[in-house]
């Protein structure tokens, strides 16, 4: 496998998803909204909101044929009862995102939202900036995340307030970890979460040796694990709960994107010990509908595929000053965020 546009991701075997799938319980009347569910562990996920019998699954994706595909295949195994809604939302755009939430609120106003699932994602892309002037991984993987969970805040309040209960639930990545050295810190994140996109760090595309594709990737990485604990903090032993999962390595499309964009200078080799898409929604799944899980909480795989398990302790991500500037660098980019309702 190398880097190059004709890079198709592996047909992977599900091996704990069926199991998985066929344990969770119904989740009758419940609400849910998850972005960037076209195909890979989105989409999968959406498919389970829909197949256990939500009263309703919102999708979030830019229009595009793969995602009235998304939407064809999540109504096909849809319980009866259970509506799903294809919204417009480009995470590269904080005014689209913007019109996204206004829907989603609008449609939720009185049911509530249960689960805001924050899966979309993008990986080792080019140093470039959005129309909004932020570099383009982390406006798409963190600060359009961060700015649709505040605009949605009032309507998983009003879940809550309904249902005892209401979760947003981040998408984080191992690659959060490296390349060495990679860490928040009150400084750097305002260089990454700033108007600076297309001057960070150019195109090195390696992934072994630490390009600047990779360490932008990484920073949004760790913003989603910042935004979980600093929303947990805020929070305060609120019933709307912070998760985060990271999926381990998964063959999906996103590996494919970025190869396209010459993000892959590492090859795809390693791409052999991946896992399907479904066993890589496993940890996502489980912190939307599990229980017994607990808000600050991150789950992933405990190597590189396999069951979700606790990750512990987060501490070591981000210090708490740290999580503090992201939430002010967030809202700097977004607009501020009254948690007082």
């Amino acid at each position: 496998m190398g880097n190059s546009a004709s890079y198709v991701p592996p047909e992977k075997e599900s091996k704990i998803y069926p199991q998985f799938e066929a344990d969770q319980a119904a989740q009758t009347g419940k609400v849910f909204a998850i972005t960037g569910c076209t195909t890979g562990t989105g989409l999968a996920a959406a498919k389970l909101f829909a197949k256990k019998g939500a009263k309703r699954v919102f999708l979030l994706n830019r229009p595009s044929p793969r995602a009235e595909a998304a939407l064809a295949a999540c109504e096909a195994v849809a319980a009866e009862g259970c509506v799903v809604t294809h919204v417009d939302c480009d995470l590269t755009d904080f005014e689209a995102v913007r019109q996204a939430a206004a829907q989603v609120a609008a449609e939720t106003k009185e049911s509530g939202l249960d689960c805001l699932c924050n899966n979309a994602g993008v990986m080792a892309l080019a140093d470039k900036a959005t129309t909004d002037g932020y570099d383009v991984q982390m406006q798409t993987n963190h600060l359009s995340h961060f700015l649709l969970t505040k605009e949605l805040y009032p309507v998983l309040v009003k879940a809550v307030e309904l249902r005892g209960e209401a979760r947003v639930v981040n998408h984080s990545s191992f690659a959060r970890n490296g390349p060495p050295g990679t860490k928040l810190t009150t400084k750097n994140t305002y260089e990454y979460l700033g108007k600076n996109g297309g001057n960070l760090g150019g195109d090195g595309s390696s992934m072994i040796c630490g390009g600047a594709r990779w360490v932008r990737y990484a920073y949004t990485k760790l913003a989603n694990v910042a935004f979980t604990l600093a929303l947990n903090d805020k929070l305060g032993g609120s019933n709307v709960k912070a998760l985060c999962a990271a999926p381990g390595l998964v063959a999906t499309e996103l590996q494919a994107t970025t190869a396209r964009d010459g993000g892959m200078g590492s090859g795809t080799w390693f791409m052999r010990w991946s896992q399907s898409s479904e066993d890589g929604a496993v940890p996502l799944l489980h912190c939307c509908l599990s229980p017994a899980v607990k808000s600050g909480e991150l789950w992933e795989p405990k190597g590189v595929t396999g069951p979700p398990v606790l990750k512990d302790p987060l501490e070591r991500v981000c210090l708490e000053a740290d999580r503090a500037a992201l939430w002010a660098a967030s809202e700097a980019a977004v607009g501020e965020w009254d948690l007082d309702l």
